[in-house]
């Protein structure tokens, strides 16, 4: 089965909603592992000086590299969201700031807590 398949899947069932985080939670672990794209959930990379150097544009390069990978996790955890969430998290720059977002909006809901 092919990624986008699996995030259609997703999409036909259970996105994110205001009492479904647990088992989201989980789904969007096994989906960005799959994707090799989980790692983008826990860093963040910042842009490079630009310098005239050998380093900086192999850093520069990196930095780009890192950076579509990481819009790729933030689009898959956003279009894995109910429309009426979405906006909530929009505005976040990376994958990592949409995760810890919604760990401290919706983290407090598991049943140990309840």
């Amino acid at each position: 089965m092919t990624i986008k398949n699996i995030i259609a899947d997703l999409n036909k069932g259970e996105k994110l909603t205001d009492t479904n985080y647990n088992i989201w939670y989980k789904k969007m672990n096994f989906l960005l592992n799959e994707q090799e794209l989980y790692e983008y959930l826990t860093t963040v990379m910042t842009r490079p000086p630009e310098e005239n150097t050998v380093q900086s544009h192999r850093d520069l390069e990196a930095f780009e590299t890192w950076s579509k990978k990481d819009r790729c996790a933030r689009f898959t955890l956003l279009s894995c969201m109910h429309d009426d969430i979405i906006g909530a998290y929009e505005h976040c720059a990376t994958a990592k700031e949409i995760w810890d977002q919604l760990m401290f909006d919706f983290g407090g809901t598991f049943v140990t807590r309840l």
